[in-house]
Order: structure tokens, then C-alpha cells, then sequence
């Protein structure tokens, strides 16, 4: 059984920072693709950032990078989105997703279509 579960959304304000956390079960988190996304109301899911959890690179959306990243704790199975200066656009709801793991690589355009396996979002929410 696939499990996932976001924590650490919240309130910010502009230029603070914050730290999601997915914790899935050994079985989810193994040797497969996982990533970050985000949906504002009215947008469409977006990615934001990916990474493989047996080891490779790491890709990140142009609205996102140099300012969120994407970790590992393997010990804990669990996937990390560490965001800082944040803005007002970044207010979003947040959801883990897995892929099925036939794939042993992410792949860089961090399409919604590539995942099988999501979790419930927490909410993001920045103030000016």
C-alpha cells in the first residue's frame, strides 16, 4: 500500500521560510522517482521539484529554483522541501507524489502525469 503524508505547510510571511515534510513507507520511498508539487486555485498542478531516491540529480522548476530544495533522509524515509525567500505566488497547496518505480531515473520536466502515488497537500500560505 502506497502512503504518503505531507507536513509542515503554514502561514509566512514574503521572504520567510518554511520546511514541508513527506514521509512515506519504506516500500513507497524506495529506489523511485519523488516530487513536490503545488496547485493555487484556478491554476493547474504544477512541479516543482523531483529527485530519485536511490541517488541521482535533483530538477527544479524555474519558479522555484535557487530559492526551494529538495532532500532525502533515507534513515527516515522521508522527502524534504525546504523553501526560503518565499512570496506571495508561492501560496499554493503542497503534495508529495511518487512514481510507480519501473523508472530508475526522474525525469527533468517533472510532469503530474509521470506520478502514480500522492498524498493528501498541506497548505502554503504567504503574506506581503
Amino acid at each position: 500500500q502506497v502512503h504518503l503524508v505531507e507536513s509542515g505547510g503554514g502561514s509566512a510571511q514574503a521572504g520567510g521560510s518554511l520546511r514541508l515534510s513527506c514521509s512515506a513507507s519504506a516500500d513507497t520511498y524506495s529506489s523511485r522517482c519523488m516530487g513536490w508539487f503545488r496547485q493555487a486555485p484556478g491554476n493547474e498542478r504544477e512541479g516543482i521539484a523531483a529527485v530519485y531516491t536511490g541517488g541521482g540529480s535533483t530538477y527544479y522548476a524555474d519558479s522555484v529554483k535557487g530559492r526551494f530544495t529538495i532532500s532525502l533522509d533515507n534513515a527516515k524515509n522521508t522527502l524534504y522541501l525546504e523553501m526560503i525567500s518565499l512570496k506571495p505566488e508561492d501560496t499554493a497547496m503542497y503534495y508529495c507524489a511518487a512514481e510507480n518505480g519501473w523508472r530508475v531515473y526522474c525525469l527533468p520536466d517533472i510532469s503530474p502525469h509521470h506520478f502514480d502515488y500522492w498524498g493528501q497537500g498541506t497548505q502554503v500560505t504567504v503574506s506581503s
